[in-house]
């Protein structure tokens, strides 16, 4: 009995060890939100993004294809934002309120709110550069990957499930008569189409192990696998062992 114990012992105790310290088993703190992009105003435009968060680090993908492709006579610069602090939703034509056609910029804040962070390609991502045309997605179709700093209050939103991306932008053209000479609402020397929602979603949180996350449970990996594994044997051998001579000496 002495010499099972000797052997038990140990055995758990490498158990513990291996659950303690594997970095394979630790919780992955990182949340992802995800949203397909819908066209509003008649862009026909279509979209995917994604925005993966960890601790103040935010990490945006998106995939876009469609839009307006060129403004006099070069690549059509599409400025872009995650909106906060409204309903969390894509307006309808419903809130097309001058009845012009075209549901501006402001007239869809009610629905999904004002600029939170801006998908800048480069520099800074504060509300300030919201209407940059130098850093905004350009041309019809473009990808865009990139990490920075979320503020607290773009944080907040996403967790409580009011943050919506909208992609601004409408060719010209595909707009009534009227609302092709208005001013931009946001920027008068622009006109009314270079400012006004072109792609809109929700942002959502994925459950963890959803497809297309790339965010899953907690398991055990690699060597600290194997070690556990052979532990949970020795233990199951050992315990055996004891109860068969228990038996034998009965």
């Amino acid at each position: 009995m002495k010499k099972s114990a000797f052997l038990v012992a140990p055995v758990l105790a490498l158990g513990a060890f291996a659950l303690s310290t594997s970095p394979a088993l630790a919780a992955d703190n990182a949340t992802m939100y995800q949203a397909n992009l819908a066209a509003i105003n008649g862009s026909n435009a279509s979209g995917t993004v994604m925005v993966t968060v960890n601790g103040d680090q935010a990490t945006v993908t998106e995939k876009v294809s469609g839009l307006a492709a060129m403004f006099n006579g070069n690549p059509y610069p599409h400025v872009q934002h995650i909106h906060i602090g409204a309903k969390g939703t894509c307006p309808d034509m419903s809130a097309d309120t001058n009845k012009d056609g075209v549901i501006s910029t402001t007239e869809g804040a009610p629905a999904y709110g004002g600029i939170g962070a801006t998908l800048s390609t480069s520099g800074d991502t504060s509300p300030a550069a919201g209407t940059d045309l130098k850093v905004a997605g350009m041309g019809a179709s473009y990808t865009y990957n990139r990490t920075f700093t979320l503020d607290a209050k773009t944080a907040d939103s996403l967790k409580a499930g009011t943050a919506v991306v909208v992609v601004h932008g409408l060719d010209p053209a595909t707009l009534p008569e009227a609302a092709q000479k208005a001013p931009s609402d946001l920027v008068p020397s622009l006109p009314l189409a270079a400012t006004s929602p072109a792609l809109c979603g929700s942002l959502k949180a994925m459950p963890a192990g959803a497809p297309g996350t790339g965010i899953t449970a907690p398991a055990p990996a690699g060597p600290d696998l194997g070690l556990l594994a052979a532990g949970g044997g020795l233990v199951l051998a050992a315990g055996g062992a004891y109860a068969l001579r228990r038996k034998m000496a009965a």
